[in-house]
């Protein structure tokens, strides 16, 4: 005991100068942590949100609902739902199990998107990129409004099979990642309101552009495209008549005029099958003028957004180069524009080129945040 006692009597010093050591060194590192900027999981989400209110060079202002504003949290919270198998019934898919960020936000790897169950859908994924400018969705136009839109299919049976608003936010609000994230993000739990905000304000953040056509056409940087390029957007312009449904306005391009148009695909594909295929715009105008009518997509990205139309029919870019220079498929309603181009071969790659050239800048950065928020 009295070894003890002068033990502590002759380290007692030293122990006290080691705790206030380690007390200082303590207090030193929270200091130095808490004056470094922050750089948490959520940065990619405050970064997506710049981008929304400062698009990229080449796209305008994007227009947001005034009673949801965009914020980080919303943006978050949509990216987390936007990954989340357990939308589906069976936990099996999720938005980007056939919106692919990898593959343009869309999905290369089969010409329609794919259902629960592997079942087979009747049309190919739209490309999700600048999708917050759309006025119109899906290829037939039936949904104008981005949060409404992703109902469609979160219910359709073939898709994620869900049978009501109600079984998905119980799903939800049954789920531990997901206690109090709508509340911050939108001050009240999960409902079928806020859910599609949420989403769609995800979506609205994956703008994409200052491509080499914006840096040659709105900066004069005359190395920014190569020479086919530049030819080929004279084409498009001109001879190949592709700006008039694709179009470019001053300042910015979104390259499509948010029209409907019978290329021929539709009746093609109804011809095939022996039956009346895919009636397109008709199905939701209820007017036989649309019949086989389809949206005009925007053309940024598109060529990483494979294959194309609303069938998946066309493997390639330049295929669908082909296939407008031929004239479409020819059928009763296929629209005046659509006639033969003329172009020659070397006009064709020229136009492939010019479609090459608008591939956005940042499109690496817009995967990366996806896998971010994927991956948290």
């Amino acid at each position: 005991m009295a070894a003890l006692e002068t033990f502590i009597r002759v380290t007692r010093p030293y122990l006290l100068h080691a705790c206030l050591l380690e007390i200082l060194f303590s207090t030193l590192v929270v200091l130095y942590v808490q004056s470094q900027p922050a750089h948490s999981d959520d940065d990619w989400a405050r970064h997506a949100l710049e981008r929304s209110l400062h698009p990229p060079i080449g796209l305008p202002e994007l227009k947001v609902p005034k009673s949801d504003p965009l914020t980080a949290a919303k943006i978050g919270l949509g990216a987390k739902l936007f990954f989340d198998d357990r939308l589906s019934r069976d936990n099996s898919m999720s938005c980007a199990s056939c919106h692919v960020p990898e593959q343009g936000f869309t999905s290369n790897d089969t010409p329609t998107a794919t259902g629960v169950g592997g079942r087979a859908l009747r049309r190919n994924a739209p490309s999700l990129f600048n999708v917050g400018y759309m006025k119109r969705l899906f290829h037939d136009g039936r949904e104008g409004d981005l949060s409404a839109q992703v109902w469609g299919p979160l219910l359709s049976p073939l898709e994620m099979a869900n049978a009501s608003p109600s079984e998905i936010i119980a799903r939800i609000n049954s789920l531990r990642d997901y206690r109090g994230l709508f509340q911050t993000a939108y001050g009240r739990p999960a409902d079928a309101r806020n859910l599609g905000q949420a989403l769609a304000a995800y979506q609205r953040s994956l703008l994409s552009a200052n491509a080499p056509f914006d840096r040659w056409r709105l900066f004069g940087e005359a190395d920014a495209m190569p020479l086919s390029a530049r030819r080929g957007f004279s084409l498009f312009t001109g001879k190949g008549g592709c700006a008039r449904c694709h179009t470019v306005e001053d300042g910015y391009a979104l390259f499509t005029d948010h029209q409907y148009y019978n290329t021929g695909i539709g009746a093609q594909s109804a011809a095939g099958g022996g039956a009346m295929g895919d009636l397109g715009r008709m199905a939701v105008s209820r007017d036989l003028a649309d019949i086989y009518r389809f949206k005009t997509p925007g053309l940024r990205n598109v060529a990483l957004t494979a294959p194309y139309m609303h069938d998946g029919s066309i493997a390639t870019l330049k295929d669908a180069v082909r296939f407008y220079n031929r004239g479409g498929a020819a059928n009763p309603g296929l629209h005046a524009s659509i006639k033969p181009l003329g172009l020659n071969d070397r006009e064709i790659d020229d136009l492939v080129a010019f479609l090459q050239a608008l591939t956005g800048s940042n499109v690496d950065a817009l995967i990366s945040e996806a896998r971010n928020a994927f991956d948290r």
